[in-house]
């Protein structure tokens, strides 16, 4: 199947319905934990009256649509997870592994409430329901800078008026991982960073994992480098700190950071290595190039 270009949005479209391009499909089992268990706790899946998540472009395997869910499932126990992708046989062997889970082979609940289905950046979503939350993961980073808005927009026409998109991107292990939270408006709202603390040299590395809308925009005059630079700097200078563990280190950098005047709050999710700053904090300065 050759998808075909969209000239207006420089997307791809398959079979005339289902948008997106296919993904490299890179699976990892414990992958987007850090971003779980952010949404876990966002008063949007909390609020909703129905508790729909979409995970988008999961790749090769289902098993993050049952992380997900699991992961979700302690404070909403009504959640329900929906994995959506534009390849066919990655459809087929998620609903096999769902098979597998509902027979008790696996480690998570038999009565997950997961499905699979094949779409893209339309969300296809049964029964005409709006999820909560989008999540998509890695998705956008083949893609070109120029289609970031479009692919927003599209995914927001889709959500409920309160739903949030997740968009984002990380490293094989989970290890550094950045997201953008996307308003049903398709404005971004904040940029989020996370970092496993133990053995972190340097908090820059996030510069490798930045979102699409962000990645090249790590050059001097840039919102988002004056960020990650202010960010290493503080790590740099915290280094005593770090006789009392990596936690006391970041915490004491943010800390600075926040007497410098960055609106670096969230305090609470500090301890897990997580700072968020509002969208206008990390802008891009510049048209698209």
């Amino acid at each position: 199947m050759t998808p075909e270009k969209v000239p207006a949005t420089g997307l791809r479209t398959a079979s005339g319905t289902v948008v997106g391009q296919v993904t490299r499909g890179t699976t990892n089992t414990n992958r987007l934990r850090r971003v779980d268990r952010w949404i876990a706790r966002h008063p949007v899946l909390r609020r909703t009256a129905d508790p729909l998540v979409v995970d988008l472009g999961y790749g090769a395997s289902g098993v993050t649509a049952f992380e997900l869910e699991a992961r979700l499932r302690p404070v909403r126990p009504d959640v329900e997870v929906l994995g959506l992708e534009i390849e066919p046989a990655r459809v087929e062997r998620a609903r096999g592994q769902l098979a597998d889970v509902r027979a008790g082979r696996t480690p998570f609940a038999p009565d997950a409430r997961v499905s699979f289905a094949r779409g893209g950046f339309e969300v296809p979503v049964p029964g005409g329901r709006s999820p909560a939350v989008i999540r998509a993961f890695n998705v956008l980073r083949q893609y070109d800078e120029a289609d970031v808005e479009a692919a927003w927009s599209r995914m927001c026409a889709r959500l409920q008026p309160d739903g949030i998109i997740v968009e984002g991107t990380c490293d094989e292990l989970g290890r550094i991982s950045t997201w953008v939270e996307v308003g049903a408006d398709a404005a971004p709202r904040s940029l989020t960073v996370s970092l496993r603390l133990n053995g972190l040299d340097s908090p820059a590395i996030a510069a490798e994992r930045l979102p699409k809308a962000l990645i090249h925009r790590n050059v001097p005059g840039e919102r988002v480098h004056a960020l990650l630079h202010a960010l290493d700097a503080e790590w740099t200078r915290a280094v005593a700190a770090s006789a009392f563990g990596p936690v006391q280190r970041w915490r004491t950098a943010l800390t600075a950071m926040a007497d410098a005047g960055w609106p670096v709050g969230g305090r609470s999710r500090w301890r897990l290595g997580e700072v968020t700053v509002p969208w206008d904090a990390v802008a891009p300065a510049t048209a698209s190039r």
